[in-house]
Formats: structure tokens, C-alpha cells, sequence
């Protein structure tokens, strides 16, 4: 076995994604593998935990009941804030941290990165037209910070992203500011670089390496490190039907990024030690 091979398969022990698709998802389509199938194969490559989303519904119940299937804790609920899933709602929120969810998104569909105009259509937004943050947001950050959740900024727009990331962290809620050099709102260097700089994490994603490529691996291990491993998450946000499965596509990421220029120390901080952390899983230690 090559020596890349063995770091690999090393680095897949205890290590965590924290953005992963998986069926059923009603509305959007074809999964490339199941909620119970994802399971079987993070189990096998034992990794400690995968966040598992839908863009629908809450996961936190589905992840209980395939975690007993496999007799593991591999899976990890989460939700997305969309209006399928309850919108912007505290009480959703807090059901969904009662039933082990440990990850809340905020919107991802009909936003105003998306295209909707603040105030118009059916759209989700969470600041006004004064750029305040609308009240729904104090309780559901209430609700996290009670229950130790974690905070993703799913695919609101850049003034969103700054406005609920200055708030959740003056309440002591980690954040992740969803692959911002991705799909969602594009963010320059300097403006990454300052949401790091406030406490949040910055998360890069290997979808948007696959074709057709948003984002190369050499530039994205460029990303990491101009930004600091330390401030940083590695996810694959894999399940698309045209992508390989997850676990596959995380030794893929891993091969890219040895490639291209990260070192394995770096890299247990980009996959186990930072998202360990936010979890509130036991600590991972280099």
C-alpha cells in the first residue's frame, strides 16, 4: 500500500463531515445513497460522524433511528431553516435539539442570495430593510445557545452572513460560514478573512472541486492556508446523484489537498480536531 494511501485511510479514523446529503430528499431529487446506506459506509471507514441534511426536513429523528440500525452514533441530525422545514422558528429549533439535532442551517432555499428581493415574494430573509436582524433570529440563537448547537450560515446573502455571525458569536454560538467561496453568497479573501478573524469557522467544501470545478484544490489549499487551519473546516457537501459517495469523496478530498500542499498535521485539524470541537464530541487531540 502506498505511503499516500496508508495517511489516508489514517486520516479517515475519527474524522467528521460535517456536510453531507443523503435520501430521502422529496422536493430536490435523487440522493446518490440513503440515510442507512451513508451510515453503513462512514461506520466502515470508522469515521466518528457525519452531519447528515436535508434541505426539507429536520434530521435529528432519522439519524436516531439509523444510528440504532448500526449500532453506532455515526450520524449526526441537523436542519435547515427553509419553510418546508418550519422557517424561521424557535420552536422547531428546539424540537429538533431535544431529539439529538446538533446543527442548524439557516435557509438555504428562497433567499435573498438566491434571488429573492428583500421584502418581496415568499422569499426567507433574516435582517430587515435596516439591516437588523429580524427577531425570529435573538430566540432561535437563544434556543442554540441553551442547547450548545452549531450555527451554519446555509445560503443567505453576504450582509446576512455578517449580521447573524456577529450576533451568534456575541452569544458565545459557533458558527460556520458555509463554503463561501462556493454556490452560496461569494465572499472576497478579505471578507473571510474577517468573519475568521471574529471567531467564526470557515468551511470549504470539495463539491464545488468536482466539475464543473467553482473552485480549484490548489486554490483552496491556498484558501486554508492563508486563512489559518486553525480557523477552518474540510466537508465534502456530497450526495448528488452525478458524485461519488460520501465517504469516497472525503478520501478523494483528503488525496487532493496531500496533493496539492497540505500536511497531515493540517489536515487532522481540518477534519478531526475543528469539527470534534464544534460537535462537542470528546476532544481530539494531535
Amino acid at each position: 500500500m502506498a505511503i499516500e494511501q496508508i495517511t489516508i485511510e489514517k486520516l479517515m479514523v475519527d474524522a467528521i463531515d460535517l456536510h453531507v446529503h443523503g435520501a430521502p430528499e422529496p422536493i430536490l431529487g435523487q440522493r446518490r445513497i440513503n440515510a442507512f446506506q451513508l451510515a453503513q459506509l462512514a461506520k466502515e471507514a470508522r469515521m466518528k460522524a457525519i452531519v447528515i441534511k436535508s434541505h426539507e426536513f429536520g434530521t435529528a429523528t432519522m439519524a436516531w433511528m439509523v444510528n440504532r440500525l448500526v449500532d453506532s452514533p455515526i450520524l449526526v441530525g441537523s436542519i435547515c431553516l427553509n419553510s418546508g422545514a418550519g422557517g424561521l422558528n424557535p420552536d422547531v429549533v428546539e424540537a429538533q435539539a431535544q431529539a439529538g439535532a446538533r446543527v442548524v442551517w439557516m435557509p438555504t432555499m428562497r433567499t435573498m442570495a438566491k434571488g429573492i428581493a428583500n421584502g418581496a415574494g415568499k422569499g426567507i430573509w433574516i435582517i430587515d430593510k435596516n439591516g437588523k436582524l429580524v427577531p425570529q433570529i435573538g430566540m432561535i440563537l437563544e434556543v442554540m445557545k441553551k442547547s450548545k448547537l452549531v450555527l451554519a450560515t446555509g445560503h443567505i446573502s453576504n450582509p446576512e452572513v455578517f449580521a447573524v455571525a456577529a450576533e451568534a458569536l456575541r452569544q458565545h454560538v459557533n458558527i460556520i460560514i458555509t463554503h463561501p467561496f462556493g454556490s452560496a453568497g461569494i465572499f472576497t479573501m478579505e471578507e473571510v478573512k474577517e468573519l475568521a478573524k471574529m471567531g467564526a469557522y470557515i468551511e470549504f467544501t470539495f463539491a464545488h472541486c468536482m466539475p464543473p470545478m467553482v473552485i480549484s484544490p490548489a486554490d483552496m489549499v491556498s484558501h486554508i492556508k492563508t486563512i489559518g487551519p486553525d480557523h477552518c473546516v474540510l466537508a465534502t457537501d456530497f450526495g448528488q446523484g452525478f458524485n461519488p459517495p460520501a465517504t469516497e469523496g472525503f478520501r478523494m478530498m483528503l488525496a487532493m489537498m496531500l496533493k496539492f500542499g497540505l500536511s497531515e498535521d493540517e489536515l487532522r485539524i481540518l477534519v478531526k480536531v475543528n469539527p470534534a470541537n464544534l460537535l462537542g464530541q470528546s476532544p481530539v487531540y494531535l
